[in-house]
């Protein structure tokens, strides 16, 4: 027993000192990033968390100009949408010797469940060959990607997986729960990391399971109280959508997990009353404190959109609480001050990033695929 116990903790030694050795090299290794759909920036605020120095974010939406530049100093926006972008112009971008690192998350509307197929853009499909299009022209060492799961089962990602296949990447993917990475939100997402350096995986959990997740309660109780239609004073995004005098009555009755099918019958409405609507019921609910929120969108601002009502204030989330849920930095600016907040423009910024947390997890798994940090992984052909 006791050579046992000595054992178990010369391993803990071991992987304290392997912990360290790796913290060190990746310090020593500059992986440089650019991030194609950029959006706010939650990607790139991921990766940059975790020492990967994100020089520039494109995105055709003048909308993200300002929260990118103002929380990315260093970092370039440009403007542009991807189909006029060269692998060339991204070459300029990335300082020679670095380990060059091209994140794409390709708007995902063709896919998402809340999409109506008939009427879906398919165009936005070319969306994701201009990505592979811009890995071939540019060759980076390290791609990496974050869509809605259903993308994996359409044509447009196998020829994206043969694409890189035939770059000499080696590449992983697979749906994960953004809640088992620290955000405080059930989302899942499918997550893609490739490498021409060394063998790659999709990231490990740091919050696998629901013991471990970050709840409502410990993302956003600290926050001030407000009503509908209040703002918070020293945080303009901390603010409450006004709600109907009917929607006022219906979330006073409403539970915390609940649905409407809890309150009287006067107060539902007539669409779920109907039998083609009596199975909505995602939707006027109230969050719980002590589990994750549900996936953000972006009409995550709307207590009649989804279960976006708080779960004991009378009102739906504030914005601030949505960019939480997104793991977002509570200090995240997505509004110039002095300017007012669009809550339905911001809503939408909100709803369609990345999380970053999710983005620290990616930018662990290439780090690792690099390498003098992974211990000398044999280089990827290509």
């Amino acid at each position: 027993m006791a050579q046992s116990k000595v054992i178990r903790e010369d391993e803990k030694i071991l992987e304290a000192m392997s912990a360290k050795i790796s913290s060190i090299l990746t310090d020593a290794i500059r992986i440089e990033g650019v991030d194609l759909f950029c959006g706010a920036g939650g990607l790139s605020c991921g990766l940059a968390a975790q020492g990967v120095r994100v020089v520039a974010g494109i995105d055709v939406d003048p909308a993200c100009q300002y929260p990118y530049e103002a929380n990315h100093e260093g970092a370039k926006f440009l403007l542009r949408d991807v189909t006029t972008v060269s692998g060339e112009e991204l070459s300029a971008l990335w300082s020679p010797g670095t380990v060059r690192l091209l994140a794409g998350c390709a708007p995902c509307q063709p896919f998402s469940s809340y999409a109506n197929t008939a009427s879906v853009d398919k165009a936005k499909w070319r969306l994701l060959c201009e990505f592979a299009r811009l890995v071939d022209e540019c060759r980076p060492d390290l791609v990496t990607m974050e869509n809605v799961p259903r993308l994996q089962q359409a044509q447009p990602f196998k020829d994206f997986l043969r694409a890189l296949k035939r770059g000499g990447y080696q590449v992983a993917y697979d749906v994960v729960n953004a809640a088992d990475y620290g955000a405080p939100q059930q989302r899942k997402r499918l997550v893609l990391v490739a490498s021409r350096l060394g063998p790659v995986a999709v990231p490990e959990p740091t919050h696998k399971g629901a013991d471990n997740w970050v709840t409502v309660r410990q993302a956003v109780g600290h926050l001030k109280k407000l009503t509908d239609g209040q703002a918070c004073k020293k945080d303009p995004l901390h603010t409450a959508s006004t709600l109907s005098d009917l929607n006022r009555a219906r979330i006073r009755v409403s539970k915390p997990g609940g649905t409407w099918r809890d309150w009287p019958e006067h107060l539902v409405a007539a669409c779920h009353q109907r039998e083609s609507g009596k199975h909505s019921a995602g939707v006027y609910g109230r969050m719980q404190w002590d589990k994750p929120a549900p996936t953000m969108t972006t009409l995550c601002n709307g207590y009649g959109n989804g279960r976006f009502g708080h779960p004991e204030q009378h009102r739906g989330i504030s914005l601030r609480e949505a960019a939480i849920f997104q793991s977002f930095p509570e200090t995240y600016r997505f509004a110039r001050e002095g300017e007012g907040v669009v809550i339905k423009t911001v809503a939408r910024l909100i709803g369609n990033a990345v999380p970053p947390k999710l983005g620290e997890a990616v930018a662990k798994a290439l780090y690792a695929s690099v390498p003098a940090v992974s211990g000398g992984a044999a280089a990827a052909g290509g």
